[in-house]
């Protein structure tokens, strides 16, 4: 029974979909912006950051589209956040050891990457919330 409280199908097939497809989209801009799937970026914790990314992202694809969807969602609003907040911080104040993109706002991938993760933001969040809600009534 505990089983089926994850799968509980409080977000339509569409949705779950959308949410995947929006976690395939960050896992892939990301991979593109380190060179390869092989290639990790410098400086090091960087470059293991966008692997943890990149798994993290096909993972809660996968728990979304299985119906898995309480730590589908969860995760995928976690997919969103981390690199929003990786964007910010390397574009205003910079990182340790990575400066490169101080002041660089407008580079075309990071925006494109910033709209991704903006809308599976949207999106993960009120699912995430409602699921809850399902299972607590």
């Amino acid at each position: 029974m505990p089983h089926h409280a994850a799968t509980v199908p409080g977000a339509t097939w569409w949705a779950r979909w959308a949410g995947a497809l929006l976690c395939l989209a960050v896992a892939a801009i990301h991979v593109v912006d380190q060179g390869g799937i092989t290639a990790t970026r410098d400086p090091h914790y960087i470059g293991v950051a966008y692997h943890v990314l990149e798994i993290a992202a096909v993972v809660a694809a996968v728990l979304l589209l299985i119906g898995l969807v309480r730590p589908g969602w969860l995760l995928a609003a976690l997919v969103a956040v981390g690199p929003l907040l990786g964007y910010i911080l390397s574009r205003g104040p910079g990182l340790p050891y990575f400066s490169d993109d101080v002041g660089n706002w407008t580079e075309p991938l990071g925006l494109v990457s910033l709209a991704v993760e903006g809308a599976l933001l949207l999106l993960s969040v009120p699912l995430f919330v409602r699921s809850l809600r399902r299972r607590t009534s």
